[in-house]
């Protein structure tokens, strides 16, 4: 976050988005600096391409206002859209065309043309990767290729701010590395968001990550400061010989009742006779020790204690997990 409004690129204040009853956004609030990557992260569903279309002017929010570089995209969507290039998740291209003269095509709606237009394809083409495929029909087109022409064409005319909504869906491990680098290299030159619910996506191409979840954000900060908000208070788990029926009931309701866990719930193992437990300190004070003796005086079979310190995966877990 900035403080100083002529280095903020984009600013979201209180966007929501219905569809009828259903709210896919609801008073998401965030602002990016100029030259900043940022890893927009979420499961399935969560709300990331939602924010996206709005943010690009391909739908209009239900409420709230978002402002890109001053201007905000509802009074000024012209000039907002010359700000993007934004390759979607699922990558446009007219497959029956020659890639070259499909970035023509795209570099024309853009208002490129004449020498401009044919300086610009050359360079992206070279930035890209795909020189040596110009004269390619698009359709014949590995899906590596595909994914770099479709990034060619959100960079012809060269945009201040780059919006990649889960750029490599579908590509092989070597494709994935190849796309990364690319995209790491283009994060020098302007501001990108990149969205993803790959978590290795992100944070070897992101200095900052947002991560929303049921339409709503529920961190935003570098990954070490996200691990570092975590680890302030993590959680103590409990794995005890499972009992009786009614042993899991019975187990909660005694760590409720000891006082020094403000929350508790059963986990899932999936290991048949055993039953974990995570338990959150009231104070952040570390409460092994003490759950030990709840499990000692009740005369429970300790199977395992820990804390659990998460990394930037156990926390993208626990704050989207249903």
């Amino acid at each position: 976050m900035t403080d100083n409004p002529s280095s903020t690129m984009i600013e979201v204040s209180n966007l929501s988005k219905s569809y009828g009853p259903i709210e896919a956004v609801s008073k998401v609030s965030f602002s990016v600096k100029r030259g900043e990557i940022v890893g927009f992260l979420g499961p399935n569903g969560a709300g990331k391409t939602t924010c996206l279309k709005i943010m690009t002017c391909f739908i209009a929010p239900s409420a709230g206002s978002v402002k890109i570089a001053g201007m905000d995209v509802q009074e000024k969507p012209r000039e907002v859209r010359q700000k993007f290039g934004y390759l979607p998740e699922n990558a446009p291209i007219y497959g029956d065309m020659i890639v070259y003269d499909y970035l023509a095509y795209v570099g024309a709606l853009r208002g490129l043309s004449g020498k401009k237009l044919t300086t610009q394809l050359a360079a992206v083409a070279e930035r890209v990767g795909i020189g040596r495929v110009l004269g390619q029909v698009a359709g014949t087109l590995s899906k590596g290729y595909r994914q770099r022409v479709c990034l060619a064409q959100a960079l012809i005319h060269d945009p201040e701010i780059l919006i990649l909504d889960e750029p490599t869906v579908g590509l092989d491990p070597n494709q994935v590395v190849e796309i990364r680098s690319l995209i790491k290299q283009l994060g020098s030159e302007r501001t990108v968001i990149l969205s993803s619910h790959i978590l290795p996506e992100v944070l070897v191409t992101c200095d900052r990550l947002i991560i929303i979840h049921r339409g709503g954000i529920v961190a935003d900060g570098t990954p070490a400061q996200l691990q570092e908000q975590m680890a302030t208070n993590p959680p103590v788990i409990v794995r005890l010989a499972s009992g009786a029926n009614g042993f899991e009931e019975k187990v909660v309701r005694a760590f409720e009742s000891a006082g020094f866990a403000g929350q508790v719930r059963q986990k899932h193992v999936g290991l048949a006779g055993e039953v974990e437990f995570e338990l959150v300190s009231r104070d952040g004070a570390d409460i092994r020790s003490r759950a030990v003796e709840v499990v000692g005086a009740n005369g429970w079979k300790l199977l395992e204690v820990r804390r659990d310190l998460m990394d930037i995966e156990g926390l993208f877990r626990r704050l989207t997990q249903e």
